[in-house]
């Protein structure tokens, strides 16, 4: 047992799983509550070629839109202009918590866009980095009003992200492009 500085229900799913799947589909739901969040999501893709899909996404309620798409898709080219967090997580830069949508640098966050795709209005964008290349995004959010995101959630987010990194690569490359 490593030592952790994670929530119990947390670490209970990193120690009890080791399949990437297992851990992905128990993480999003428990991740969002540990968090007090509205949705959290899991953006996996495959920095060769470019696809990506979201196979796992967690509502507080039917009133949170669902995001999900079980199907690898091409990532539109134009995405890293008109997305500045995706263009920063292609760079593998440090994952960024962007406590109000409305209100954010438009370097950091584009508010139309992130109004017409999440519907969100706080976020942290964690940046799943294996290998120096970008696998993933894990994105918990909050519906309706700003969120400061404290100590706690930094801390549990970047944790979280350095475990489930290399499981995010691994689910990548089983899923066989080839």
């Amino acid at each position: 047992m490593t030592h952790s500085n994670l929530p119990e229900a947390i670490q209970n799913i990193l120690d009890t799983y080791k399949e990437p799947d297992a851990v992905f589909s128990a993480l999003v739901g428990v991740l969002g509550e540990v968090l007090q969040c509205d949705r959290c999501f899991l953006y996996l893709r495959n920095p060769q070629t470019k696809l990506g899909r979201v196979p796992y996404c967690w509502r507080r309620n039917q009133e949170i839109p669902e995001i999900l798409d079980p199907d690898w898709k091409p990532e539109p080219e134009s995405l890293p202009e008109e997305d500045p967090l995706f263009a920063a997580a292609l760079r593998t830069d440090p994952s960024v918590y962007v406590e109000d949508v409305e209100t954010a640098n438009p370097e950091v966050v584009n508010r139309e866009f992130e109004r017409k795709e999440f519907g969100h209005r706080a976020l942290i964008h964690s940046h799943l980095v294996w290998d120096g290349q970008l696998w993933g995004i894990l994105q918990p959010c909050v519906f309706g009003s700003q969120r400061v995101w404290s100590e706690f959630d930094h801390a549990v987010v970047t944790e979280v992200e350095g475990k489930i990194a290399p499981l995010a690569a691994a689910y990548v490359k089983a899923a066989n492009f080839n």
